[in-house]
């Protein structure tokens, strides 16, 4: 039986396949997984966006190109340990039984937080390597990665993976991975929320609400960074408690952890990078002298000049 995702409400079905292409190289036999595939191919919708907009934030594209390859490579190693830290004891096992394992990327299992993470840190170490205005650096770094993020959530659609629980609305999804009731956390007889949809759409409105900000409200660096933090920290809350294959830590789910985190620490960037630009506004405004300032100099040097009309007195040594 090949693969497939159905919506039995709405009458669709699909055939897929986790598997784009398979071929043997040098006698060893190697597989592209659509996974990878639209994560690269969200990758470069970024890059593009990024370089469409990179004078908009005075950054050098040179420069810029640096901090982003470097931050994905980073990206991915964190991706994948942040999922082999909080997997499960049975998949983790499997790792350490064969670590080569750990370096097979293609085959998926990434924690997205984890990439997130690190790709931030060491992000801002570059920054400052390259001479690169970190805030700016972040604010359209947060912008494009929402669009990765929107096309690499489809991914999941052909693994038939990020699924959530049962739901009777018209959009419950079913598939053949589904059915083998991978988790017990759901019935496999019954439809299932296609919850990789819900956070690909919400990523894409925050990408529309980011590039618009960027355009018409972009008051200060870092901006678009919290809000970043925020929404996909709010989003990512609430989608992540439909999931049924998520990381836990102990009782809690380790998205959701990180989910507060992140909106804490972006209502923090926002507080303070705003408090940063009223003092320098103040600071910028009480080095320039006033409009006012220059009127009474005006009107000082008016009064000392001899008037017309009259003789500018002039006392001689004997007078005095």
């Amino acid at each position: 039986m090949s693969d497939y995702i159905a919506f039995p409400t709405l009458g669709w079905r699909f055939s897929i396949s986790d598997t784009l292409a398979e071929f043997s190289l040098f006698g060893m036999e190697f597989s592209i997984k659509w996974y990878m595939v639209l994560v690269l191919i969200g990758f470069l919708l970024a890059l593009i966006y990024a370089y469409a907009r990179v004078k908009k934030f005075e950054l050098d594209p040179d420069r810029m190109f640096d901090v982003v390859i470097i931050s994905t490579v980073a990206a991915i190693i964190g991706a994948r340990l942040y999922y082999i830290l909080f997997a499960p004891a049975e998949i983790q096992e499997v790792y350490f039984a064969d670590p080569v394992q750990m370096l097979l990327v293609w085959d998926g299992n990434f924690g997205l937080f984890g990439g997130i993470l690190v790709a931030f840190l060491v992000g801002a170490l570059v920054c400052r390597w390259r001479k690169v205005d970190t805030w700016s650096m972040f604010d359209l770094a947060a912008t494009g990665l929402l669009i990765g993020q929107a096309v690499g959530r489809w991914g999941d659609f052909f693994h038939q993976t990020a699924f959530g629980v049962n739901t009777d609305l018209p959009w419950g999804m079913t598939g053949s991975e589904i059915l083998l009731g991978t988790s017990e956390a759901y019935n496999p007889l019954k439809p299932v929320h296609p919850a990789f949809l819900y956070e690909s759409l919400w990523c894409v409105l925050g990408f529309l609400l980011l590039h618009l900000l960027s355009q018409k409200c972009y008051k200060f660096k870092g901006q678009l960074f919290g809000i970043y933090l925020i929404w996909y920290g709010c989003g990512r809350f609430v989608i992540e408690g439909l999931y049924v294959d998520s990381l836990y830590l102990g009782t809690m789910r380790v998205s959701q952890l990180f989910a507060v985190v992140a909106v804490i620490v972006g209502a923090l960037v926002l507080i303070l990078r705003r408090a940063k630009q009223n003092v320098t506004a103040v600071e910028l405004s009480a080095d320039e002298p006033s409009a006012y300032s220059y009127l009474l100099d005006d009107e000082e040097e008016q009064t000392d000049a001899p008037q017309e009309g009259e003789e500018e007195t002039v006392l001689t040594e004997e007078e005095m």
